[in-house]
């Protein structure tokens, strides 16, 4: 893939703006008054806008779990200074335009999706949002109540406990640790006051960035972001986790009377912008079906068992292996089997090459919508750097099988384990570890893409 730049200056009403070009696929790069925007042209009659904010749980305290959401929701729903919500809701409603906003670990992001034919309008709506929100207090005490209850909802459902302890144990101490969607205390003790307050020093030109996905003219964008989001303040760089990740053979076990049992895994993984963050991707979809072929359909321990690379985690990226069973020793035996036999033995080319194919074609499937690219290309840029999502198939396509067994066997190694269900199912020895190779295999050879 050829890659090139070209540094232009551009003289629009008298103010220069100094532009990047990146000729990669469609996907260019521009710095507007310092504020970066990562576009890309597709011939659709669909457009996305997402405003991305790094930081995500290293800009909160303790105190604070849930409040960045909260403040988000509460700017794209509540109305604005210029128009209220019923208004705007039914502006929304008669353009066809979506709004939303997501939070995680690493950063959050809100988005708008409209036609190409109503983008002026829908561009306007979303940045009124965003620089003059109403902050109405009825709407805040419904979204407040959202929250709690989603909260609560997800303590009594096993698997989303089940992650949530997985997580607290692997990164206890860490920014990691927060809940970036809140706990029922820290939300509930939230004030308006505090939302306010907050997102007044949310938005700013070094902790944002733009996504623009759709077929827009450049022009037309830079003219009405200077109208808009160049007012931004220039703000401060979030503060960068220290992270430890998984430091030693753990197991935690939480005693639950359940007619199922869960067990959660948790390894060390590579960044995802890095020569081996993607190769462990697809070495863990892999896994992934050894798990359901032995786990399921041979055995009918589990209904849904899982292997996959949580890459959500950008700062310490991790592997996570997953079964819900009545049979939780058996389950625990064969799933740390088959990793040994892989350690041992490696992937074979054919799983690589089947694999191969049924990779892409799932990538460019789930990455049609416009806003599922900017979702991806504004996780890339999180990650590291955007230019990834333009190369992730040529990367891919090269990948052999050799490159697979060497990041499994570097990375999977030691595991924390997770238990939830009745305590007598298991023993602590039960929760065994994954060998360690004698005899290295070869480095892998995949090339990391060049940041510029």
């Amino acid at each position: 893939m050829k890659t090139f730049f070209k540094i232009c200056k551009l003289l629009i009403t008298g103010i220069f703006i100094t532009v990047s070009v990146v000729a990669q696929d469609n996907t260019k790069e521009v710095n507007y008054e310092g504020l970066k925007i990562i576009i890309k042209k597709v011939p659709k009659e669909v457009a996305t806008a997402s405003l991305f904010i790094r930081g995500g749980v290293s800009n909160i305290s303790s105190a604070q779990q849930g409040i960045e959401p909260m403040a988000l929701s509460l700017a794209l729903q509540g109305g604005t200074k210029n128009m209220d919500k019923d208004a705007f809701s039914s502006l929304a409603d008669k353009l066809g335009t979506n709004f939303g906003s997501i939070a995680s670990k690493d950063y959050s992001s809100v988005t708008m999706t409209c036609l190409k034919e109503n983008w002026s309008q829908s561009w306007s709506m979303f940045t009124d949002a965003l620089l003059a929100p109403a902050m109405d207090e009825k709407e805040f005490d419904v979204i407040k109540q959202q929250m709690i209850a989603n909260a609560k909802q997800q303590d009594a459902n096993p698997d989303s406990y089940l992650r949530k302890i997985a997580i607290q144990q692997v990164f206890k101490g860490t920014a990691y640790e927060l809940q970036q969607n809140g706990t029922p205390e820290t939300l509930d003790k939230i004030t308006l006051d505090d939302v306010k307050n907050y997102y007044t020093k949310l938005l700013g030109k070094k902790k944002c960035y733009l996504v623009i996905v759709g077929d827009i003219d450049e022009k037309d964008l830079v003219d009405k972001i200077k109208g808009s989001l160049a007012k931004l303040p220039e703000g401060t760089l979030p503060a960068k986790p220290v992270m430890a990740g998984v430091t030693k053979a753990d197991v935690n076990i939480s005693d639950r009377n359940i007619a199922t049992n869960y067990i959660f895994g948790t390894a060390n993984a590579p960044k995802y912008f890095s020569p081996d963050g993607p190769l462990f991707e697809f070495a863990m979809r892999i896994l992934y079906d050894r798990y359901f072929v032995e786990l399921r359909t041979k055995r009918s321990l589990s209904y849904a068992p899982a292997a996959f690379y949580n890459k959500s985690l950008i700062n310490n990226p991790v592997a996570n292996l997953y079964i819900s069973t009545i049979d939780p020793k058996q389950s625990l035996e064969v799933m740390t089997d088959i990793i040994n036999d892989i350690k041992k033995n490696g992937f074979t080319a054919k799983e690589v090459a089947d694999k191969k194919k049924e990779y892409l074609t799932n990538y460019y499937l789930t990455n049609e919508a416009s806003s599922s690219q900017a979702s991806v290309l504004g996780f890339c840029e999180a990650s590291g750097n955007w230019r990834i999502f333009d190369a992730i198939n040529n990367k891919i396509d090269n990948v052999k099988a050799d490159d697979l067994n060497h990041v499994f066997d570097k990375y999977m190694n030691t595991v924390a384990w997770t238990y939830l269900g009745k305590k007598e199912k298991v023993e602590e020895s039960d929760f065994k570890q994954p060998i360690t190779t004698k005899e290295k295999l070869p480095a892998s050879n995949m090339s990391k893409p060049k940041k510029q």
